[in-house]
């Protein structure tokens, strides 16, 4: 089970958003590299990072913050935001990255996640995110009609390295992970389950460490680490002691 500490990009720094509004942006630090090295010196062991801007451009934004953050840390990242082709998805885990993140490419263009999951495997995880049980794209700017499960199971089988999923209606609002679909989608697919949206508290980690979460491969976190809502040596201190 890991905890993923997140840093979202935008405009160069690291903010969080409320509801994926981009208007809705709280700066938390505006030197991402730093913000990237102080998660590693908490304990983190890996970390997950968005291009915002990137997201709703369909390229990528902010190449210089995630250059800064690789440069950072010796911690694993995966990144997801306007990677949208095999060429993008090269050049970035050329760069060091450990895990790209495929979203809006992944309803668009699902072949294209099946090659690259050939082309690098166990590099190459699914983003989905999901309004009211619908899949949304573009930055979350677009509904589509398509359902959580059903996208999820297009890529069983391709060796696709995790599916991060993220319930928009509770993104940076701290009203706790939305279990239920979360755990619904994770015993519907054999591909580990990445848990994001609203993680609030220290509750959400107790809750994760559950014996029917067993399946997750473990939950991203931003607000609440950011705003102090949960203490990161108790929560890798309860996750060690659940791995033991």
């Amino acid at each position: 089970m890991i905890l993923f500490p997140a840093i979202d990009l935008k405009d160069g720094q690291c903010v969080r958003l409320k509801l994926g509004d981009m208007d809705q942006a709280t700066v938390y630090n505006s030197d991402p590299g730093a913000q990237a090295k102080a998660f590693e010196d908490q304990g983190f062991e890996w970390l997950h990072v968005v291009d915002l801007n990137g997201a709703f451009a369909g390229q990528t934004v902010n190449g210089e913050a995630v250059d800064a953050i690789l440069k950072s840390t010796r911690n694993p990242v995966q990144l997801g935001g306007g990677i949208r082709t095999l060429e993008h998805i090269e050049a970035w885990l050329s760069r060091g990255l450990a895990r790209v993140i495929l979203g809006t490419v992944a309803v668009r263009d699902p072949v294209l996640v099946l090659e690259a999951c050939k082309r690098f495997p166990g590099q190459v995880a699914v983003g989905i995110d999901a309004k009211g049980g619908k899949v949304a794209v573009e930055g979350w700017a677009e509904a589509s009609e398509l359902g959580v499960i059903e996208l999820a199971k297009r890529f069983e089988g391709a060796g696709v390295a995790a599916i991060i999923y993220t319930d928009i209606d509770r993104d940076g609002i701290l009203a706790g992970i939305n279990w239920a679909s979360t755990l619904e989608l994770a015993n519907a697919v054999s591909i580990p389950v990445i848990a994001s949206g609203g993680l609030a508290s220290i509750d959400d980690i107790k809750r994760m460490l559950e014996p029917d979460a067993a399946k997750l491969e473990g939950a991203i976190s931003g607000r609440a680490l950011y705003d102090g809502r949960i203490d990161p040596a108790e929560a890798l201190a309860l996750i060690k002691e659940a791995r033991a």
